[in-house]
């Protein structure tokens, strides 16, 4: 088990390593598409309550232990309407995603299972349910993990190479992921904006970072604009591409279905995917190549001095 207070304020300091990103390009722009509609809570899956995290109200408007409707209703659109949404702007636009699947979700759903195997998107495995694994014992969590793996072998017809926890990691998830093996990253973590490696047991982990900043989240339980949400993204990306005259960094964009995937919002990402195909020196890629990329420039685990 990894030390819980076994943290690194340090990291790569003033002089991160040259990420020397394919093309020369000064930024890498993941974008990546959450798929956790049917597998939140939920009465009908015996959780006693209904999830109401990322909606479009601030709280549950129902009693505890009674279905919210409202709140399902929601989740629904992002299943039904908002990914398909998504799905077709990329598409139409020749542009890579990575998938955060929750496999429950992709069991209720195998149309969109289809549709993200057939476009050939990268999948990071999001859980088998959107629950928080954080509060899961070590032998039930081991569970979620291997039941989910099975799942999305199922659906999709290959093994995902990610992992990603809904917001945050249990202090065994990693040592779980080792055991389960196969997982070429975890994103885990926010602390940075390049991958790095963590020393596990006798083995390295590769992190690549996600970031809930440069995510359609900001967008729920206040009134904000896709032009907001362009503006906030533009900003990041600007920031990241001026830096990356001398150090190339990664810049993570989360999205859903059931938020960015509404009509009202989705024109604030088209600008963005407008701004950043009018600009050079940017590799938009998916998420496991920005992981084969870090393995091939960087296999060892000390690379401040690169």
């Amino acid at each position: 088990m990894r030390n819980p207070q076994d943290r690194d304020f340090v990291g790569y300091g003033e002089h991160p390593p040259r990420a020397e990103w394919p093309g020369g390009a000064r930024v890498a722009v993941n974008f990546v598409l959450n798929v956790e509609e049917g597998a939140e809570y939920s009465i009908g899956d015996g959780d006693g309550r209904s999830e109401s995290a990322l909606t479009e109200v601030a709280a549950a408007r129902v009693p505890l232990g009674d279905r919210d409707l409202g709140a399902e209703s929601m989740y629904e659109y992002g299943a039904r309407a908002g990914f398909w949404r998504l799905m077709r702007l990329f598409r139409e636009r020749g542009l890579p995603l990575t998938v955060f699947a929750s496999a429950l979700a992709l069991e209720r759903n195998p149309d969109a299972a289809r549709a993200i195997r057939d476009a050939g998107h990268d999948v990071c495995c999001h859980g088998y349910r959107w629950i928080e694994h954080y509060r899961l014992d070590k032998e039930t969590e081991r569970a979620e993990i291997r039941k989910a793996l099975a799942s999305l072998e199922a659906t999709l017809g290959q093994r995902p190479t990610g992992w990603y926890s809904r917001y945050a990691p249990s202090i065994n998830t990693r040592d779980l992921l080792i055991e389960a093996g196969g997982f070429v990253y975890d994103s885990d973590s926010y602390a940075d904006d390049l991958p790095y490696w963590i020393k596990l047991r006798d083995r390295q982990q590769l992190v690549i970072p996600y970031s809930l900043v440069t995510n359609d989240a900001k967008l729920v339980n206040a009134v904000t604009d896709g032009d907001t949400f362009f503006s906030m993204l533009r900003d990041a990306f600007d920031t990241l591409w001026e830096e990356g005259s001398e150090r190339p960094k990664m810049m993570s964009v989360g999205m859903h279905g059931r938020i960015l995937g509404q009509p009202a919002r989705v024109a604030g990402l088209k600008r963005f995917l407008d701004y950043v195909q009018s600009r050079d020196q940017v590799w938009v890629c998916q998420r496991l190549a920005i992981a084969q990329h870090w393995i091939k420039r960087f296999p060892m685990l000390d690379v401040r001095a690169a």
